[in-house]
């Protein structure tokens, strides 16, 4: 017994003794492991026998199929006067199709487990399926429907518009929604389609013949890609694709034409008064570049250290050091044509001020010789954190629709972390000098106009221009 305590005593020593010997050196962070290029299987491009693109890659890791139905329209597509048709002839798709209504059709989704949903933004709409391998014929059968066969069924019709017609109401109570349509109002040309959105004369406009002209203009072979993602081989799929998307009408849509916005000149600033309000909306911005610039790389790198991370310049200012705000940050939207940069933030109604103040202080610095800790910084959380977008079978297909949209090489999302470790310290800087320009800025604030002015005066930024809610949503729709 004595043998067997000692030996146990000295067992716990030993073990403590090397418990202490690999005590963790928690004095500096630990090291980042070296960023890698993605290694995503290749992509296979064929056509069905009516020359409707597909594309495929294939994952056998677990019995899942994500097909992605690419319609090349959105909302910038839709006529003057019709705002939002797009969107909304999307949203009646799966409300009814083939023989089945709406509820049917959810019904029969949902027997087999799988999931449709459908879409419509600025560029580009679309159907998204997912389901089991096991049943992906049956899903298809239904999201063929959906595509080709929609009901328009007035009942449905009148339900969807005044849901939006409700929506619309709602909006005069959501501050980030009045700072959005304010941006984007005043940044743009009142005769591009960038500037408009929805309101109650276009959506009480839109008729069944609308939404029927919609979908035999857009839904043809020339406007259209099937995107594949997951257990299914071209071998495999192609006969069931033909089956249910060889009818697919063949053509080309004819979209409206993309001007070019035009750069904003000299700092604009308005104060749309909301009285009563908690807190302020910042949106500060300006025209920035298109998806295919060649110093695109350049531009994340230094957005990420301006305000697209929660480590950034931005964030850390307005949120950490100073308390304005839960967060801070911006973005640069690619699209086809140069798309906004936008920073912002929601603050507290008694900083907007400063707040602001804060903003511009950080354009200032940015365009400064950039420190090397903050270069490495900027390039290893773009390149360490690029792998979490292709994490699930779905997200690999919306980076396809991309790569079909943009006209993107075959190659990009594997060569992307190599690109990102390769930008240097010159090429951040450039990229700031050329599009933070403080100097040319559109300054929207979403606050209590009587709490806020004289702050946002106290910085002498220019001319204050303020508006109502109303000027920039119109008058109240009548339900």
């Amino acid at each position: 017994m004595k043998k067997l305590i000692y030996i146990l005593l000295c067992v716990a020593l030993f073990s403590s003794g090397v418990a202490l010997a690999q005590k963790p050196d928690r004095t500096t962070p630990p090291a980042l492991s070296k960023a890698k290029n993605l290694q995503l299987p290749p992509i296979q491009r064929f056509s069905l026998s009516n020359g409707l693109p597909v594309i495929l890659m294939e994952k056998h890791t677990v019995p899942l199929v994500q097909i992605n139905l690419l319609i090349q329209t959105g909302s910038f597509d839709d006529p003057a006067g019709k705002e939002g048709l797009s969107n909304f002839a999307m949203d009646l798709l799966d409300e009814g199709a083939g023989a089945f209504s709406s509820l049917q059709l959810a019904d029969e989704i949902e027997f087999l487990g799988a999931n449709i949903s459908t879409y419509s933004g600025s560029f580009a709409s679309g159907i998204n399926c997912a389901a089991s391998s096991a049943k992906i014929e049956a899903t298809l059968k239904l999201m063929t429907d959906i595509a080709l066969n929609p009901t328009f069924a007035e009942n449905e019709i009148e339900r969807i518009r005044k849901n939006r017609l409700n929506g619309l109401l709602q909006n005069y109570d959501e501050p980030n929604i009045i700072s959005r349509r304010a941006f984007d109002r005043l940044l743009y040309d009142k005769s591009t389609p960038y500037g408009r959105f929805p309101n109650e004369a276009s959506i009480k406009t839109y008729s069944k013949d609308d939404l029927t002209a919609f979908h035999k203009t857009h839904f043809v072979t020339g406007n259209s890609t099937l995107i594949i993602v997951g257990d299914v081989t071209q071998q495999s799929i192609t006969p069931v694709l033909e089956k249910y998307f060889g009818s697919f009408p063949k053509g080309q849509a004819t979209t409206a034409v993309k001007p070019v916005p035009q750069q904003v000149k000299g700092r604009q600033i308005y104060i749309v008064d909301k009285p009563g309000a908690a807190q302020s909306v910042i949106r500060i911005g300006r025209i920035g570049v298109p998806r295919n610039a060649p110093d695109q790389d350049n531009i994340e790198v230094m957005n990420t250290i301006l305000g697209g991370s929660f480590a950034s310049r931005l964030n850390t200012n307005l949120r950490e050091t100073h308390g304005y705000s839960y967060g801070a940050g911006s973005a640069f939207s690619f699209w086809k044509i140069p798309g906004p940069f936008i920073a912002s933030s929601s603050v507290q109604t008694d900083v907007t001020g400063p707040a602001l103040g804060e903003f511009f202080v950080e354009f200032k610095k940015i365009r400064q010789p950039l420190p090397d800790a903050d270069l490495t910084r900027g390039k290893n959380y773009e390149a360490l954190g690029y792998a979490g977008n292709f994490e699930t079978s779905r997200d690999i297909a919306s980076a396809l629709v991309d790569l079909v949209l943009y006209q993107l090489p075959d190659n990009y999302f594997n060569t992307y972390v190599e690109k990102i470790l390769a930008v240097n310290k010159k090429g951040v800087e450039a990229a700031a000098k050329k599009y933070i320009v403080p100097e040319n800025m559109l300054i929207v604030i979403v606050g209590d106009k009587a709490k806020i002015e004289a702050g946002v005066q106290k910085l002498n930024l220019g001319k204050i221009t303020y508006l109502t809610i109303e000027d920039i949503l119109g008058k109240k729709p009548e339900l």
